[in-house]
């Protein structure tokens, strides 16, 4: 017994599990931080994707027109009628909830920050996911965090998305570098946040799943500038984030043009698994603001398929790989 204990296989998977573990309370303790970080993001991002561009039930003031004979007199707006010899309806904008299936990466490579960002990749993403889950809910949207919670369209949703990220984060399911299988529910969207390192075909079989019923859904890919670039010069070894594995190059630079082509195919074939199913994909690197990738989104939320339905010309053009 004493030997299986010590044994290098048993002794490796001990440390991994502690690491793990230091790594959730270190979220944990982080999650109130990023919280106000991601508040600060949302707050600095002009939002309306809430409403529909038509005439319906909603709040918010879509136009006047005449008064029509089909019309009961209840709708008339008495101080736009003064003012003219018409009478005129006051409408509504259009306004229905959509549901929001959200996902950052938490995953032990999401740890990595080089000299050349300010923050890591992880922090950026649980922002991120943050600061537009609460920009959903504030637009009366209702959001969830993929296989953890269903959805929600309270104002305080945003808060219990992050206190279930910081009491599930330990999970081995949540430590994965993909979102977990879920059947997410008809014409809703996915968003999600992480680095997409995984082998392009996993990605797009994952998503592909997704993506049934109708799911729409957009990637957001978070890398270190140093990943982009590889930016190290001389002798230089390399750890794997998720298990024991290194690697020593001598000349780290000479490898620059090989490893910039390799990035530049994964991240091709990852746009191509995006589009064929009428998903949008945007690149963001961590020494950027925050807010640019958060305003891209929104515009994307906003044009594509409009009401955020499913194209069917996507989905036809696009079927299963």
């Amino acid at each position: 017994m004493a030997a299986a204990q010590g044994s290098p296989t048993t002794s490796a998977r001990q440390s991994s599990v502690f690491k793990l573990e230091g790594e959730a309370h270190a979220l944990a303790d982080r999650l109130p931080e990023l919280v106000l970080d991601a508040l600060h993001v949302a707050n600095t991002v002009t939002h309306g994707i809430h409403g529909r561009r038509r005439a319906g039930t909603g709040e918010t003031f879509w136009q006047f027109r005449q008064f029509q004979a089909s019309d009961p007199a209840t709708v008339i707006d008495w101080r736009r009628s003064a003012s003219s010899d018409n009478l005129y309806v006051r409408e509504r904008e259009w306004e229905a909830a959509h549901t929001f299936w959200l996902w950052p990466d938490i995953s032990p490579s999401m740890l990595f920050r080089s000299h050349l960002a300010p923050i890591a990749k992880r922090d950026r993403a649980v922002v991120l996911m943050l600061a537009v889950a609460e920009l959903l809910v504030r637009a009366g949207e209702r959001i969830a965090l993929v296989g953890l919670t269903p959805p929600m369209a309270s104002r305080k949703a945003a808060s219990r998305i992050a206190e279930t990220l910081a009491a599930h984060e330990g999970d081995a399911a949540v430590q994965k570098s993909l979102p977990p299988p879920a059947r997410l529910s008809r014409f809703s969207s996915a968003l999600l946040f992480g680095d997409f390192l995984d082998p392009p075909e996993a990605i797009a079989a994952r998503i592909n799943e997704m993506a049934e019923n109708g799911v729409t859904g957009h990637l957001v890919q978070i890398l270190d500038p140093a990943e982009e670039t590889l930016a190290y010069e001389g002798r230089m070894e390399f750890r794997s984030p998720e298990g024991n594995e290194r690697w020593v190059a001598d000349r780290v630079e000479t490898l620059r043009p090989e490893y910039q082509r390799k990035l530049a195919a994964h991240r091709a074939r990852i746009e191509e698994a995006t589009r064929r199913i009428g998903w949008s994909f945007l690149v963001h690197h961590t020494d950027r603001p925050a807010a640019e990738p958060l305003l891209t989104l929104i515009m994307r939320l906003q044009g594509m398929a409009g009401d955020y339905r499913w194209k069917p010309e996507m989905q036809s053009a696009g079927g299963a790989s």
